[in-house]
């Protein structure tokens, strides 16, 4: 077994490999640019080599300033995670030159199966079902017009090196597809540093469902069951699961048995996934293989009980697998969340700052019988950098159902504390509460679809809103006995606590009566129902965990003036807890408005300012292009609203903005 491994990349899956290599006793190595110093990965590996500036074109993509780590080093394997090398067929083949293992496939089924445009050839030959597009390179935009037209719009475009949703474009019509090509011909190049384009038909209400496969130097090859990767927002994974709820054992054995088939018909070895397209009647085609370890491999993980990283490692080394096909079963459900760092109130733009808050909930078995699961890269007190992905942890659950994984999920994305930049945690409590999610009922539309105006937090339903308006009351009693007891010290008496109170949220008020007693409090409505609330908070504290009638109830807690502001399952709720007299008297308050905006064009995220396609005194239409920022690796394209004259132009090419900063000043 090797001794030292090199792990060429960063963030949470760097540390997912380090966690595997030292369980198995073998001495790591990280890498870092420059914004890395202070990474985790860096302080989790045994060794740490610096190898250059923060892009990632300076630095993690460089193939020389990674085999210097390696030479330096006297690594005997390299495992490259995911994204950056990890593909990269010259970094595989500059690694067998130098008489280094490469934890993955052989260099040449990195070549075939690494470009999207070969592969598809190849699944075609080895009998796997594709979907129809042209193969061939595209020149320009002209041409990838041209030939949307042929294939007939919806179609993909996409970057022939690509993943992870970079250098990927649905385009609806010729504008959109001379938009598209450009903007995946910019994001390829600089994610991957190969700029070619294919273009194949866009599947409508299509599942992306994805096949793990595994595979060693002795012919052995099995499938570890089936991932649901159907969430997904611009073409990028937000929440996974395995097994599906849509297949049955037909066709998750059909498509197994023709992923393996095509792996033997490139000679792989080692980790790898097989993509497919599913339609609702579950007729399936071929996608694209990733040659390496995927984002959502926990989820196999977890229900299949096989570290992957494990046995990539073993492959490596000459190892068999240890068991066949038979043994593999499907135990339970797994869900993976990610969390990413995007404001989802400003429809997912990319966030950047200090992570001042960052507290995941415990690993390991649960009360209620699941298992949580969390692959982070940061840590609390840690920047969240532009230069790189915003994914910044990995939430996994697992339960003996589907239902029970989501439960489990629920209380896990609850408990999940970051504070200090925006991210998605609410929109993926929101997504585990939605009936459509629940039923099982999903196509990678589902976002589109559901938050068609983008997402602006979760209505709650009458019953939680009962259970929070329950909690808020009885977590308002326990402040103000003890605001009681800090002003009775000086006045020498303590005020009493009255019993009746008004909860207002959501607009609504309700008149609670609240019976405390040493075990808890019991909170009556004026419809004559009552909840029983129980919990050791105490004020202060930024989560509540809580059991109402029983049953769980978790709850990030902020201070406002007259109550909390209160956030769960993907709401965000100013609830105010007054005395009746009070409630009376908050109605004459006017409300104070934000505000106006709407004469300027400004910068939704952090990012560089790479083109300003209006000047001073231009008319604009609705829709049209004022200027690109690019952000987290990601081209953005911001467009007028509604058409009007362009005053003055505030910001220029080649500018770093903070989010807001004026771009365009309209008349």
């Amino acid at each position: 077994m090797f001794q030292k491994i090199l792990i060429a990349n960063r963030g949470e899956i760097a540390c997912r490999v380090i966690k595997t290599a030292k369980l198995m006793g073998i001495k790591t190595v990280a890498v870092y640019s420059d914004a890395d110093r202070n990474a985790l990965h860096v302080k989790m590996a045994d060794e740490a080599v610096h190898i250059g500036p923060p892009p990632a074109a300076q630095s993690y993509i460089v193939i020389d300033k990674i085999m210097q780590a390696v030479r330096q080093t006297g690594a005997q394997a390299v495992h490259r995670g995911y994204g950056f090398l990890s593909e990269n067929m010259n970094s595989a083949a500059a690694l067998e030159k130098e008489g280094v293992v490469f934890v993955g496939p052989p260099s040449p089924a990195i070549e075939a199966m690494g470009d999207k445009i070969t592969s598809k050839k190849i699944a075609q030959e080895a009998g796997v079902s594709t979907v129809p597009g042209y193969m061939g390179l595209i020149a320009d935009a002209d041409e990838a017009v041209k030939i949307s037209g042929q294939i007939g719009y919806p179609v993909m475009i996409k970057a022939s090196a690509g993943g992870g949703g970079k250098g990927m474009r649905i385009a609806w019509n010729d504008q959109e597809a001379r938009e598209g090509f450009q903007s995946s011909k910019n994001e390829a190049a600089a994610s991957f540093g190969d700029d070619r384009i294919f273009i194949e038909k866009f599947v409508t209400q299509p599942r992306h469902i994805e096949i793990q496969v595994l595979a060693d130097k002795h012919g052995n090859c099995v499938y570890l069951h089936e991932r649901e990767c159907s969430i997904q927002r611009r073409n990028q994974k937000v929440l996974e699961e395995a097994p599906s709820p849509f297949l049955d054992a037909a066709t998750r054995k059909a498509m197994g048995e023709q992923a393996c088939a095509l792996a033997r018909a490139v000679g792989y070895t080692s980790a790898g996934t097989v993509e497919f397209i599913v339609d609702g009647n579950r007729n399936f085609y071929f996608l694209e293989m990733n040659t390496r370890l995927q984002v959502e491999h926990p989820v196999t993980e977890l229900i299949t009980g096989v570290d992957l990283v494990e046995q990539m490692i073993r492959v490596a080394n000459g190892e068999p697998l240890p068991f066949k096909q038979e043994d593999l079963k499907i135990n339970g459900w797994a869900m993976e969340s990610r969390l990413y760092a995007e404001d989802p109130y400003r429809n997912f733009l990319p966030s950047i700052g200090r992570l001042t808050r960052y507290r995941p909930p415990v690993e390991g078995p649960t009360l209620g019988g699941g298992i949580v699961r969390n692959d982070t890269g940061v840590y609390e007190g840690g920047e969240i950098s532009m230069y790189y992905d915003p994914m910044i942890a990995k939430l996994c659950t697992w339960g003996p159902t589907r239902a029970d994984a989501i439960e489990e999920m629920r209380l896990a994305l609850d408990t999940f504390e970051v504070e200090g930049i925006g991210h998605n945690l609410p929109f993926c409590s929101a997504v585990m509460d939605h009936p459509r999610f629940a039923s099982g009922n999903i196509t990678t539309a589902f976002i589109a679809e559901e938050y068609p105006e983008g997402f602006q937090g979760a209505t709650l339903d009458a019953g939680l809103i009962a259970r929070v308006a329950a909690s808020a009351a009885a977590m308002n009693r326990v402040a103000e006995i003890r605001r009681t007891r800090i002003t009775g010290t000086m006045d020498n008496h303590e005020r009493r606590v009255g019993d009746d109170w008004v909860v207002t949220l959501q607009g609504v008020e309700h008149a609670v009566k609240v019976a405390a007693d040493p075990e808890g409090s019991t909170v009556s409505f004026a419809d004559g129902t009552s909840h029983r609330v129980t919990s050791d908070w105490t004020p202060g504290q930024p989560l509540a965990r809580l059991l109402v009638d029983g049953k769980p109830l978790v709850m990030k807690v902020g201070k406002i003036s007259g109550g909390f502001r209160l956030r769960l399952r993907g709401a965000d709720l100013k609830v105010h807890v007054r005395t009746p007299r009070q409630a009376e008297l908050a109605k004459l308050m006017l409300e104070k408005l934000p505000p106006d905006t709407s004469k300027f064009l400004l910068c939704p995220m952090p990012g560089l300012v790479t083109k300003i396609m209006v000047e001073a005194g231009d008319e604009v239409q609705e829709g049209q292009a004022l200027a690109t920022v690019e952000a987290m690796k990601m081209e953005n394209i911001l467009k007028a609203e509604r058409k009007g004259v362009v005053k003055a132009v505030r910001a220029s090419a080649g500018a770093s903005l903070k989010v807001d900063d004026v771009i365009v000043e309209f008349e």
